[in-house]
């Protein structure tokens, strides 16, 4: 019997060791388990959530960023000219349709214009040179010339006569050859006149390109950038 006993008490307490342990399980939560604790993968790697941290929603995905479009191209300054005057009224009344509002701007530019034609023998190089071919001219009965004696490109040069219209110029050179007169030639004659440039400010491309169109129908007129 009491051997009995012996055994008994020393199962109980083999027993109670063994759940003190953690062999068996816990049946408390806070009960340390050191054989499980040993056999996890890199244990030392695992973070504690609190309970606020546990229940939070997770984090969207990140996501690429939105690509920024690229802005239409734009014109920050573009002028037309440049116009004498007539032409200009007639460009202005052209784009009045775009609509530019204080966009748009005019200035006046210092130019020169045809005024009138000449038929002119070139400079004979001295006094003496434009004598002895005034003196040629009298011989084919050409009495209706002048020597060019003042400061200029042409001095020494003989004036055949100034006409207002290019073709009258060419009708005047065609009867001197005529009458033997083969050295004349007709040039245009100049004069200082205002003239108009016109400036556009931060246009589109399809602003611009209206303007464009409208310039096709003045093809003496240049296109640029300005500032």
């Amino acid at each position: 019997m009491l051997k009995f006993v012996f055994w008994l008490l020393a199962g109980v307490n083999l027993l109670v060791l063994a759940i003190g342990q953690g062999y068996l399980g816990s049946f408390r939560s806070e009960t340390r388990e050191p054989a499980r604790l040993k056999n996890q993968l890199q244990a030392g790697k695992l973070t504690l959530l609190t309970q606020e941290q546990a229940t939070a929603p997770a984090a969207p995905p990140a996501t690429e960023a939105a690509a920024v479009p690229t802005p239409p191209p734009s014109y920050a300054c573009t002028e037309v000219g440049n116009f004498l005057l007539a032409d200009g009224r007639r460009f202005e009344a052209q784009v009045a349709a775009l609509d530019l509002g204080d966009r748009q701007s005019r200035r006046n530019v210092a130019g020169q214009e045809v005024s009138s034609y000449m038929v002119y023998i070139p400079p004979q190089g001295s006094k003496e040179g434009a004598d002895r071919k005034a003196g040629e001219l009298k011989q084919l009965g050409v009495t209706n010339y002048f020597i060019m004696n003042e400061s200029s490109p042409l001095r020494w040069g003989i004036s055949l006569g100034v006409f207002k219209s290019e073709t009258s110029a060419q009708s005047q050179l065609a009867s001197l050859n005529k009458q033997g007169v083969h050295s004349a030639r007709v040039a245009p004659r100049y004069s200082a006149s205002k003239q108009l440039a016109y400036q556009f400010r931060d246009l589109d491309a399809a602003t611009r390109a209206r303007l464009e169109k409208i310039k096709t129908q003045f093809p003496e007129q240049e296109l640029r950038s300005c500032k």
